[in-house]
């Protein structure tokens, strides 16, 4: 499987269109049904907004879906999907809630918004790219551990657990592409006292 991209967390984030609020929300999502969870529990804490404009995609067979929620048909759905293509993003799903202000906005001030609070909402997300990572240990003593945990900021290894008892034992991901080289590393900084040990494979942050 190659690497994608995709959000980190759900979010969400808003601003204020001559008087109309738009209210743009995300998530990762891995399934439909976790798409629609989420676009129904948006539309139950939002049940007296306007309208409630979602798009999601999802890498699993390439699964595209969008409702305009009754605004003009191409004016709200098809720019919330169209930015998340742009993105290059997947697994995530995004609702943009609007509570009409009464200025009307034409056609294409509503693709900018909807296109607009898309892009914020997938922004507060915080886009990361994941993918195949090898989860290893390092198991160390204290005075070695800050160069340890130099040596994991350099690689930019993402840490899981780290356990202190008579030694530090530190769990992290990493790119599969750089465990070799951090191993080499360690090997080096430590004169060959300390190796790593593979735990695991992952899709995980990279």
């Amino acid at each position: 499987m190659q690497e994608y991209k995709t959000v980190e967390k759900a979010s969400s984030a808003e601003f204020v269109e001559k008087k109309s609020r738009f209210i743009g929300y995300v998530t990762p999502i891995k399934t439909q049904e976790e798409a629609v969870s989420f676009i129904n529990t948006i539309k139950s804490k939002h049940w007296d907004a306007t309208h409630n404009v979602y798009a999601y995609v999802l890498k699993d067979n390439n699964i595209q879906r969008y409702s305009d929620d009754g605004e003009p048909s191409g004016t709200a759905g098809v720019p919330v999907l169209d930015v998340i293509l742009k993105s290059g993003v997947v697994d995530v799903c995004v609702v943009v809630t609007r509570y009409f202000g009464g200025t009307l906005l034409g056609a294409g001030g509503l693709v900018r918004a909807y296109a607009h609070g898309s892009k914020i909402a997938l922004e507060a997300g915080n886009i990361i790219t994941m993918g195949l990572c090898s989860v290893l240990c390092a198991e160390v003593d204290y005075s070695f551990y800050d160069r340890l945990t130099k040596l994991l900021e350099d690689f930019k290894a993402n840490v899981i657990t780290t356990d202190y008892a008579d030694n530090v034992k530190v769990t992290f991901s990493i790119s599969k592409s750089s465990a070799d080289d951090i191993s080499e590393k360690l090997t080096d900084l430590s004169n060959g006292q300390y190796g790593l040990k593979q735990i695991d494979e992952i899709f995980a942050k990279i």
